[in-house]
């Protein structure tokens, strides 16, 4: 499927602007990027075997583990979106706009401490 990252991008936000404003303030917090395929480093460190086995990836301290005591340098949370597994996970763009909803929201999870098995979906 042939989608311009122009496209990917608006869908993207179109997720954001339909969360629920308490959700939708917690993205604020996020750094949100969208990256073509995760790195080697990154499924080597998750112990995966293929890339298409990883849609988006948190990256950060949960902010139900934060504190004010929490050490300098720390990194900003982040939010990894991966194109090039949505799209090969999907074939109409009806799906692809809901992989990139639930991946957005799955992420989010994560940044308000949810495991995967926590999730909604």
């Amino acid at each position: 499927m042939i989608v311009s990252e122009e496209e990917f991008d608006v869908w993207i936000q179109e997720a954001l602007a339909e969360l629920p404003p308490r959700f939708a303030a917690l993205a604020h917090e996020v750094t949100i990027v969208v990256e073509e395929e995760p790195s080697s480093e990154v499924l080597q460190d998750l112990a995966l075997e293929s890339e298409d086995d990883l849609l988006g990836l948190y990256q950060g301290v949960p902010i139900d583990e934060t504190s004010f005591f929490q050490p300098a340098g720390e990194l900003p949370a982040r939010i990894s979106i991966y194109r090039g597994p949505i799209l090969r996970l999907c074939r109409t763009k009806a799906e692809v706009i809901h992989e990139v909803r639930d991946t957005v929201v799955h992420e989010l999870g994560h940044h308000v401490g949810l495991s995967d098995e926590e999730m909604p979906y």
